[in-house]
């Protein structure tokens, strides 16, 4: 495939948007691959990182198996989600901590356009695809209502198994690798790892999250491959279920106390509007999530529109 440096500059600014999207806990950056129209191109990328690119390497040296990697894609996409992290981390966190509402309203549009977006690739529906999406969208429902585990486990073991579970997540539509890192009692000690440099830790999390992200991304592939209209039917689930998760109006059951010894919720579950405690930002909530749906339709559009 042939591409020019537009190309890359626009493939740069859907990682932003996949970062953007992975530090809100909840979200998915795999929500926003998917809608992006560049998530089987990144499952075939990542899939490629085999026994094989290292016999091309040995034989036909660096440039060909840069090639085989579909290297300058994923250099493009992971600089465009790190220069998203970093430049847009603090901004999401100001808003996660003032303006809750009005930021999961946004993005609770922008998923629900999603669903439709990724529903119309469906070319055949029938009892197998209809099945597959119930299925998704309970087991995705079901993730969003299980609790936090309270006791937390820091074994180099446990960490590994996090990180390949929590990866595993995060490139699924709908699926928040964060927020299962929470569930498993493992986002604390990954963090405090972090912040004071536990390398121990950290290597185990990250070798769980190359061996979950390469055994994952095949299994993916091989059901693109083989069984595309039943996955994404699946998939489809999955963000239908997820979206329990980002409700913007939210009662908390429970609180925790963070990394900087502040109160952060733990536990919550999703209440209507008119019960919510405190004032609810209906009106601009919906013109937030009547935005966030309509970006969507519009790069669907536009996408339509240069093919």
């Amino acid at each position: 495939m042939s591409r020019t440096v537009k190309d890359f500059v626009v493939i740069g600014l859907k990682g932003m948007a996949m970062g953007a999207a992975d530090v809100v806990p909840g979200v998915s950056g795999g929500t926003i691959a998917f809608i992006s129209g560049i998530y089987e191109e990144l499952l075939s990328s990542i899939s490629n990182v085999n026994l094989s690119l290292l016999k091309t390497l040995q034989k036909d040296g660096l440039k060909a198996a840069w090639k085989q990697l579909n290297g300058l894609f994923l250099l493009a996409l992971f600089t465009g989600i790190f220069i998203s992290i970093v430049s847009l981390a603090k901004v999401i966190k100001w808003l996660l901590e003032n303006e809750p509402i009005l930021l999961w309203s946004f993005f609770f549009g922008l998923v629900l356009a999603s669903i439709i977006y990724i529903g119309k690739q469906i070319s055949n529906w029938n009892l197998g695809t209809i099945l597959a999406l119930i299925i998704g969208a309970i087991i995705a429902y079901f993730i969003t209502t299980l609790n936090p585990m309270v006791t937390e486990n820091s074994s180099s073991l446990f960490i590994f198994l996090a990180g390949a579970i929590a990866i595993c997540a995060m490139i699924l539509p709908g699926i928040s690798g964060s927020f299962i890192l929470v569930l498993l009692g493992a986002y604390k000690p990954v963090l405090d790892a972090v912040n004071n440099r536990n390398f121990t830790t950290i290597i185990a999390f990250l070798a769980g999250a190359v061996v979950g992200l390469l055994s994952f991304s095949k299994v993916l592939k091989w059901l693109f491959a083989h069984h595309k209209n039943n996955t994404l039917a699946a998939l489809t689930g999955f963000v239908i279920g997820s979206l329990n998760k980002i409700w913007p109006w939210k009662e908390t059951l429970t609180w925790r106390t963070n990394s900087h010894g502040i109160k952060v919720p733990f536990n919550q579950e999703s209440i209507s509007p008119f019960s919510f405690d405190g004032d609810s930002q209906l009106l601009v909530a919906i013109l937030l999530a009547v935005l966030g749906f309509a970006l969507i339709l519009i790069l669907e559009k536009l996408a339509v529109k240069n093919e």
